[in-house]
């Protein structure tokens, strides 16, 4: 009885018979294969490959802008053709850039293969949201809340064997590393393709072309989100560094925090999801996730002072809140997400988003190491203080958004048309 009690909040995740549970296992298999090689393919192309960090730095830089680039084009793609075709062909594309990875000799060749794996990356996020949106039907806010927790777990299972891997540091270990992703791309190509075809939803007969960027409050919002996604840096970029410069905490406490959390997303991300499915419920969410972060930040910027025991209870406990205002700020972005864009339109718009995230993710070295860590215990005030501001705003630009959004009968159309398609596809399964 103890035992299913607790493997309760894990076979929670298991989605329902049908399309929902191909597309589980789908994203399943693809983050165990970026677990795998998460933190490990710098190791790779330094000791592998032998390009300087340096060189890695500047092309995985050079190659993340430019794959932005193929967001907002290929979300429109999926949203005028079949999403489920479109997924499938950026799978292949990440595949082919992968194994690429394994015959690459100088940093003009890691340049273009890491320029076509970003331009897939960020395409199959694109495309992956709009079919997210189909397979997901009415509920689809909270199906993707389920989506997330199964990433951390399909992370988390991967992060496994890169760490046996990086253990034994061989050349051959790093490339079973690149190897095992790209399979994992293939696997996922061939279970996609038990998901039913979507045929596209009725369009509005005039307006933009690109509705997403003629979206003032939308576009708003991308820029809010892409300001607030620096949060999702602060555990793995920011605090490793503060805690063993910084702190008197034990160094090998950096890898606990990052249990603490991902443990939590898997365990709560769907329960705090449920909560948070309209765009004022997002509104009022983002408020909650800056003030978590307003106490959590300042208290991991004063643990500078303590001694070791003392540091570690209040780093651990500030992680712990940091994970809830995280998981408050991943919700809320995918009721608003969904909540503001069309039916027709789900690609476009959340490429759009994905576009915003991508820039924060950036921006993200630059603005937590170069300005936060650069005044110690005062940047972390400092970022505190941003963020329990872009908090506080966020509700009037929920409530902008709910305002502005069109109710003609084309939309209505839409919807009517989105729920009919969800009750046939799910009746497939």
């Amino acid at each position: 009885m103890k035992s299913a009690q607790i493997l309760r909040p894990l076979t929670s995740l298991v989605p329902d018979r049908g399309p929902r549970r191909v597309y589980g296992l789908v994203t399943l298999v693809n983050t165990v294969g970026f677990g795998l090689v998460v933190t490990s393919s710098v190791l790779y192309f330094t000791r592998v490959v032998h390009l300087s960090a340096r060189q890695v730095g500047l092309g995985l830089t050079v190659a993340g802008l430019i794959g932005l680039a193929s967001s907002i084009p290929i979300g429109d793609l999926a949203d005028r053709h079949d999403p489920r075709r479109v997924v499938r062909m950026t799978m292949l594309v990440e595949c082919l850039a992968t194994f690429g990875y394994l015959i690459i000799h100088s940093f003009l060749a890691f340049l273009v293969v890491a320029t076509v794996d970003m331009l897939g990356m960020n395409a199959s996020q694109s495309a992956g949201g709009a079919l997210l949106f189909r397979v997901g039907g009415d509920d689809a806010t909270t199906f993707r809340s389920t989506e997330r927790a199964i990433s951390n777990v399909g992370i988390s299972i991967g992060a496994v064997g890169c760490a046996a891997a990086v253990q034994i540091g061989s050349p051959g270990a790093y490339r079973a590393l690149i190897i095992g992703n790209g399979l994992s791309f293939l696997v996922a190509w061939l279970i996609a393709g038990r998901l039913p075809r979507y045929q596209p939803l009725p369009r509005p007969a005039d307006g933009p072309r690109w509705a997403a960027l003629a979206d003032k409050p939308f576009v708003v919002y991308v820029l809010f989100n892409a300001a607030m996604s620096l949060e999702y840096f602060v555990l793995i970029l920011l605090l490793p560094i503060w805690v063993v410069d910084h702190t008197r905490a034990p160094r090998w406490s950096v890898g606990l925090y990052l249990l603490i959390n991902t443990v939590m997303v898997v365990l709560l991300q769907v329960r705090v999801g449920k909560n948070v499915q309209t765009i004022g419920q997002g509104g009022t969410a983002l408020r909650r996730a800056g003030l978590l972060f307003l106490i959590s930040w300042i208290a991991i910027g004063l643990a500078a002072g303590l001694p070791g025991w003392a540091a570690l209870i209040v780093l651990i406990t500030a992680v712990g809140w940091h994970t809830v205002g995280e998981l408050s700020h991943a919700a809320a972005s995918f009721a608003l997400d969904f909540g503001m864009a069309p039916a027709h339109a789900q690609g476009q718009y959340q490429g759009l988003a994905g576009l915003g995230m991508g820039a924060g993710a950036a921006a993200a070295p630059a603005v937590l190491i170069g300005l936060c860590l650069s005044f110690g215990v005062a940047g972390w005030v400092g970022l505190a203080v941003c963020f329990a501001g872009l908090g506080l705003a966020a509700p009037a630009l929920a409530r902008w958004g709910e305002r502005t959004r069109p109710q003609s009968t084309e939309t209505v159309a839409g919807e009517q048309a989105i729920r009919q398609m969800a009750a046939a596809d799910q009746s497939l399964g």
